[in-house]
């Protein structure tokens, strides 16, 4: 089984970057990223589509103030999402497009937009129907070969895709959604397929998106109660807890929510709690 490619107690998603008024200076953003490579977050997910571009920018705007700082940094890219205003066809239609044109001229943007020499990771980041296996798994290799890119994987794949792929290009880690409310990966084999296949699993939304049902957060607070932590630090234990162990990707980057996951990293649950959380969020027990 091969190592983790990421190995820290949770990634940073920067989709919502602009969001924040509190780092809306680079100046801010920098002294955020250092307080976070201090307390061992060196990873940040990033893609072309966050913000029309403008999240890699503005985070590339940052670094330059301390050009350092970046060989400590994990910064992860993703591509293919080409949404309709982008899409210079007479048809202004959201679609994907994984051609080799498309993505060398991706990266090449990322890594402009970032003021950085290398991704460190690239993902490709939906499926795409129309993915020749063949020019995709060249042109990731060449990107890997040429230093832009450090390690490749995909984003939202089924595990068709990845075996597909694998094949002809080295993959390592696999970005789903994944958490209480979105538990369709943990009950039909496709994380031990995954974990099989020495992909790492990256979770995005670890906690729902802040939708949880009404009956899931009380079990959360009663677990919480219970273990003498919060119920997201609950949430998050439920998620480590999976085979491979997958690593959440917070959405927020609020700094007490980050103080709040860091803290709880290490909490465990035993089995009865993991399956009551398990029936409360799913809505049933175990066959």
């Amino acid at each position: 089984m091969a190592a983790p490619v990421l190995a820290q107690p949770l990634l940073l998603g920067m989709m919502r970057l602009l969001e924040y008024p509190e780092l809306g200076e680079p100046q801010a953003l920098l002294s955020f990223i250092e307080r976070c490579v201090e307390r061992g977050l060196t990873g940040f997910d990033h893609a072309d589509i966050y913000a029309g571009g403008r999240c890699e920018a503005y985070f590339g705007a940052a670094l330059r103030r301390a050009p350092g700082l970046r060989q400590h940094l994990q910064i992860i890219g993703k591509a293919d999402i080409v949404p309709a205003a982008q899409d210079c066809s007479r048809w202004r239609v959201k679609h994907y497009d994984t051609s080799a044109r498309y993505l060398r001229q991706a990266v090449d943007d990322s890594l402009a937009r970032l003021g950085v020499e290398r991704l460190d990771g690239f993902l490709l980041h939906r499926p795409d129907p129309l993915l020749q296996v063949d020019e995709v798994a060249e042109t990731l290799n060449a990107l890997v070969a040429s230093g832009k890119v450090g390690w490749v994987g995909l984003s939202n794949a089924g595990i068709l895709h990845c075996q597909a792929l694998a094949q002809c290009v080295p993959l390592r880690c696999n970005q789903i959604e994944l958490s209480l409310q979105a538990q369709h990966w943990v009950w039909d084999g496709s994380l031990h397929a995954l974990q099989a296949a020495g992909l790492q699993v990256l979770a995005w939304s670890p906690m729902g998106g802040g939708r949880f049902g009404e009956r899931l957060c009380s079990a959360l607070d009663e677990v919480a109660a219970d273990l003498g932590a919060t119920a997201n630090q609950v949430a998050l234990a439920w998620l480590r807890q999976l085979p491979g162990r997958p690593l959440p990707i917070l959405g927020s980057l609020r700094w007490e929510r980050i103080e709040e996951a860091l803290l709880g990293a290490e909490l465990e649950l035993d089995r009865p709690a993991w399956f009551y959380l398990s029936e409360a969020a799913r809505g049933h027990e175990v066959a």
